[in-house]
């Protein structure tokens, strides 16, 4: 097993999946002082993986302020909740697993990104609230399927890493379930049919050969 390319490339899923709920609450939740809050929150973590600027210790990085909901969002303050919560969950988990890079003598390198978000991505509708309610369930999507690599990954490491693996799954699980409970809000209507094509579409991502090893990558071809 390609070790070393799984677990920098889970740092590098958890850390984006912060990204990614900080680009929700900034793009819909919060005001301009709100914005620069968070994108000071995540500057440390992005200034490591991106520019090798500081170190991986992250023990004193917080949200500076407490997050005000955008009056014109209805859901603004649901979302900022939710989002928060998982941004610190993700935050941590990437912290721990530069930890476990450490423990096996493994350095941190950039590695490309998967064909898997961007494709899921390609199938997102260009107008809102449509945009937005199928980014939160591209974002259910791939909070479940990094459950069930936890899950499938367990066999097949030490067990350390097993067990790091275990307890990640109920975290994951509920930021599927608030994804998916805040697509569901957005759109005020039945969204199965929406949920329906991006699961056929993360199917074929996950079922086809991938000439890529990532975390979340497809059938192995000739890696």
């Amino acid at each position: 097993m390609h070790l070393s390319t799984i677990l920098i490339d889970h740092a590098n899923c958890e850390l984006k999946a912060a990204q990614t709920a900080m680009w929700l609450m900034r793009t819909y939740a919060v005001d301009h002082a709100g914005s620069e809050a968070l994108l000071a929150w995540l500057k440390p973590y992005e200034d490591y993986v991106y520019r090798g600027i500081g170190t991986a210790d992250f023990a004193r990085v917080r949200l500076s302020k407490k997050l005000i909901g955008n009056s014109d969002f209805e859901l603004g303050d649901e979302l900022i909740d939710k989002m928060v919560l998982l941004i610190k969950e993700e935050l941590h988990h990437f912290q721990q697993v530069l930890e476990i890079l450490a423990e096996y003598n493994i350095d941190y390198v950039n590695l490309s990104a998967s064909r898997y978000a961007r494709g899921m991505m390609q199938k997102v509708r260009s107008h809102e609230p449509a945009k937005l309610v199928d980014k939160l369930i591209c974002g259910a999507y791939i909070e479940a399927r990094s459950c069930e690599r936890f899950a499938a990954l367990v066999p097949f490491v030490d067990k350390t890493l097993g067990e790091f693996y275990l307890s990640l799954l109920r975290s994951e699980a509920r930021h599927f379930q608030d994804y998916l409970s805040l697509a569901e809000k957005v759109s005020g209507g039945n969204i199965s049919e929406r949920v329906q094509l991006f699961g056929e579409t993360e199917a074929q991502l996950i079922l086809s050969p991938d000439p890529q090893l990532r975390f979340h990558s497809g059938v192995p071809d000739g890696v």
